[in-house]
């Protein structure tokens, strides 16, 4: 009998292609959605890559809310717990995403724990194990853990780091069958599967529309959506994978470096894309005095601290592609599904 994989948060982007892989290796797969409403766009997504008839289901579960836990782990093998609700939160109240993505974690392990899940593999980010400052350089693995208490971080930082701690903290006080593994992303790009969910890779959409006239001098390891469910299905069923935190980043791509990828590998359809650098200080200004929501992202200019993935390559086998490849593969997928509007 194939064994059975609860994924949280089905209609995400990242969730979509893990059901999609899942069912391809064989598994049977179940996903939480937050409302019956949202089934058939999941089947919809993932149809679009592998037929899903008889062998995903559903349970109505809210990472905000105890109800529907219980049954969503009921009979289940092993959990990827994908999913955040920082969705509708305001990324400028640090509780309105603390709270949400800590307890919502909790949640899903106390119901993974009462059942006996085998494992339970959790989506943090590579932001819960980075240096608190963003000027630092150099490279840093798992051991490091992001300094939750520093007044310098973004909000966004410091919910996946407590979230994460939380979590290990929670596995620590229960002992039992239940298994906890971690994977630490970097920035998430790739195909996608509906536009309904489009996630990070908007950033590629945006810059393919013209709709991002200059670029930040931001830095990001992009990981393939493809290559990230990889490390998690890998994570899921190795025996060494138990207890460990791995870090799924990677290549150090500037965004400059992007949109020449993009210009030069599109073609007709690159030919909006603008590599023109903004200099720091010009989008420190229009954060301060035009466009306060900037302010996230100016802490990250000039960033070049890197995360090392020799543990997951070691320990799990994991080879992700280029990141040449992981945006070109973007920025085509959103041209085919009509996402992005040319003019």
């Amino acid at each position: 009998m194939a064994e059975v994989v609860l994924v949280t948060g089905g209609s995400g982007y990242i969730a979509g292609w893990c059901i999609a892989e899942l069912l391809r290796g064989g598994y049977e797969v179940r996903t939480t959605v937050r409302d019956e409403g949202k089934k058939q766009a999941v089947v919809d997504a993932v149809s679009t890559v592998v037929d899903p008839a008889g062998r995903l289901g559903f349970a109505v579960a809210d990472l905000t809310a105890d109800d529907g836990w219980d049954a969503a782990v009921k009979g289940v093998d092993r959990v990827l717990h994908v999913a955040s609700p920082l969705g509708g939160a305001d990324p400028r109240d640090p509780d309105a995403l603390i709270a949400p993505a800590r307890d919502g974690a909790l949640r899903v392990l106390r119901a993974a724990t009462r059942a006996g899940v085998g494992r339970v593999v959790m989506t943090s980010a590579a932001n819960a194990a980075s240096p608190s400052s963003y000027a630092t350089e150099g490279v840093t693995d798992e051991t490091l853990w992001t300094d939750p208490d520093d007044p310098t971080l973004i909000p966004y930082r410091r919910s996946k780091t407590l979230a994460e701690r939380a979590a290990w903290d929670f596995m620590d006080s229960h002992p039992g069958r239940t298994e906890l593994t971690t994977v630490l992303p970097g920035a998430v790009f790739g195909p996608i599967l509906t536009t309904a969910t489009l996630g990070s890779v908007g950033i590629v959409g945006r810059m393919i529309s013209g709709a991002m006239s200059g670029i930040p001098r931001i830095g990001l390891e992009i990981v393939d959506v493809r290559d990230l469910v990889d490390v998690h299905l890998r994570a899921m069923t190795s025996p060494d994978a138990a207890g460990q935190r791995f870090l799924a980043t990677g290549e150090f791509t500037w965004m400059t470096e992007m949109a020449r990828i993009l210009r030069d590998g599109l073609g007709a359809d690159g030919r909006r894309v603008s590599t023109r650098q903004v200099p720091d200080f010009a989008v420190r200004l229009a954060a301060r005095f035009r466009d306060p929501s900037l302010r996230e992202i100016t802490p990250a200019l000039g960033r070049r601290n890197r995360h090392s993935t020799d543990k997951a390559r070691r320990v799990l086998g994991w080879r992700p592609r280029p990141a040449g490849e992981t945006v070109l593969d973007c920025a085509r997928s959103l041209i085919e599904h009509g996402a992005v509007q040319h003019v």
